[in-house]
């Protein structure tokens, strides 16, 4: 059984006991639960449940793991013979999660 599900603009494929890297939470204590609504569709060993846009009453709940920093991203501009060059970067935050269970409602 596996979910897809929604975050923050992303789509994850969600299954039991699978840890998914996603941008970072409210929730970043480890051991806490997070519970996520948006599901966007179910498979079942037999059925699939689509959602329009998302299957109601189907949660993923999750814990906490782990949160921190990406590698950094260099982005680099410039303009061929007039002596412009920008170089800037970030570290995007993130959050680790494991996913206890899939309710399908």
């Amino acid at each position: 059984m596996y979910a897809i599900i929604d975050y923050k603009g992303f789509q994850y494929r969600a299954e039991k006991d699978a840890v998914i890297r996603v941008p970072l939470l409210n929730a970043t204590e480890p051991g806490q639960k997070v519970e996520i609504d948006r599901v966007l569709l179910v498979r079942d060993e037999d059925s699939i449940v689509y959602g329009q846009p998302v299957v109601e009453g189907a949660k993923v709940m999750a814990e906490v793991i782990d949160s921190g920093k990406d590698k950094k991203v260099v982005i680099f501009h410039k303009k061929r013979r007039k002596g412009f060059r920008v170089k800037k970067g970030f570290r995007a935050q993130f959050t680790d999660i494991r996913i206890t269970d899939i309710i399908t409602g």
